[in-house]
């Protein structure tokens, strides 16, 4: 009698979690979110900037040791008047040698829609001078606890005079 107790209390236990789990916004299948970064480099209202470097060198997107600080609007289209639902917050760090990769640590802090206080956090090693980019998504909040997946970033539109950049920021996830 007490061993079927047991077992009855520990399936609705399961039960139970799995409801919550689910109630919570947990995706137990793979997701795809699409949103673009609108990325400026230049000017009073740029959203991406050197903050710091190595000592007697310039502290540029390439140079060795510059630590970049980033806050660019995250849009549901490409166009800069397309809906902006967060803003992609956190720190780059040219970590190559030769300027070729940084270390990105980012945010991506959800304002508006359905995700509005949730956030996703991305990291990994991105090659700069490639136009398609592969980082990983390590943990989130809210909507997106406990998730991992990854993140591909394609660079969709690129202007040197403003050094503003539309990314596809395409984001693949999976609870577990």
């Amino acid at each position: 009698m007490a061993a079927s107790k047991f077992f009855f209390f520990t399936l609705l236990l399961l039960i139970s979690t799995t409801m919550l789990y689910e109630a919570n916004g947990q995706y137990n299948v793979p997701t795809t979110l699409t949103f673009y970064l609108q990325d400026i480099g230049k000017g009073p209202g740029a959203t991406v900037s050197p903050i710091t470097g190595l000592t007697g060198r310039d502290w540029t997107y390439d140079q060795f040791g510059t630590i970049i600080a980033v806050n660019d609007p995250v849009m549901m289209g490409p166009a800069s008047l397309s809906t902006q639902v967060g803003r992609a917050q956190g720190l780059l760090v040219v970590s190559a040698q030769d300027g070729a990769n940084v270390n990105a640590i980012l945010s991506i802090v959800f304002t508006n829609s359905e995700y509005s206080g949730s956030t996703l956090e991305i990291q990994g090693v991105s090659r700069q001078h490639e136009n398609y980019k592969e980082l990983s998504v390590v943990s989130g909040t809210g909507r997106f606890r406990f998730v991992r997946g990854y993140a591909t970033l394609e660079t969709v539109l690129y202007d040197p005079s403003t050094a503003h950049s539309v990314i596809r920021f395409t984001v693949t996830l999976k609870a577990f």
